[in-house]
């Protein structure tokens, strides 16, 4: 009995003991590990000189819209090597030449927050299934780089598929903070309370246009600008959570 039980154990090799199997095993084990630990290699400082901001999100004003919407910009979601990703025209996905000009604001995320699984049995978030239906990644910039291919075959419009939804794509594909619930109006809120300005210049390049147009509409027309202002920013802002919650399919994420 003890010599059949013995050569169960070494059936699949008689001449590798079991020690030495489980040592090599271990050994496997570990080097698997090393590897996906090894993605998460540190990151460069953030140098806005040359705009470079690893895994952020970057904020912009936009030309005219911003001018009478202080909160209304352009967004884009960086590389781990700090490079720009952002839509801004059909079937296009800008890389490292940020729309509409320098970033003004940003929001570095932390990757230790995402969920890379490399399996269905590996995810770090709670939702596994709906995670691995939707589109996983193993690493940041994988995940940017799927999200980009989606979006070569979108169309871009300034109220259903813009910047925000694309950065929401990415966030939803990396499941960030264990939420695959991101949408413009998330994306918005996590840049106007995490994000943090570039410069002093940045803070009046956002607001100056603004406050001119502000100024000189209560000079040459009076109150009824400032009511038309607000009016327009209630209806923009309707806009945009009426289409996130109310019509889920009617704007992209």
């Amino acid at each position: 009995m003890v010599i059949v039980h013995y050569q169960e154990l070494h059936r699949s090799d008689p001449y590798v003991p079991i020690m030495d199997r489980k040592q090599g095993f271990d050994i496997e084990l570990m080097s698997s590990t090393s590897k996906v630990e090894h993605e998460l290699w540190p990151l460069d400082g953030i140098d806005s000189k040359n705009s470079k901001f690893p895994c952020c999100l970057v904020w912009t004003p936009l030309p005219v819209v911003s001018w009478l919407a202080p909160f209304i910009g352009h967004v884009g979601i960086c590389r781990e090597d700090g490079a720009v990703l952002d839509f801004s025209v059909s079937n296009f996905v800008n890389v490292d030449g940020f729309a509409f000009g320098a970033a003004a604001r940003y929001v570095q995320l932390d990757r230790e927050k995402c969920c890379f699984p490399p399996n269905m049995s590996g995810h770090t978030c709670k939702q596994g299934y709906q995670h691995s239906e939707y589109g996983t990644a193993i690493t940041w910039d994988d995940a940017l780089r799927s999200s980009a291919r989606n979006f070569e075959h979108k169309s871009y419009n300034l109220f259903t598929c813009n910047s925000h939804s694309f950065v929401a794509n990415c966030l939803n594909r990396l499941s960030y903070d264990g939420s695959m619930d991101w949408n413009m109006i998330t994306v918005v809120a996590l840049v106007i309370i995490k994000g943090h300005w570039v410069n002093n210049m940045s803070i009046i390049r956002s607001f100056l246009p603004s406050t001119v147009v502000l100024c000189l509409g209560l000079v040459s027309v009076g109150w009824p600008l400032l009511v038309g202002l607000f009016s327009f920013s209630i209806l923009l802002m309707g806009w945009f959570l009426l289409g996130t919650y109310c019509f889920k399919t009617l704007l992209e994420r």
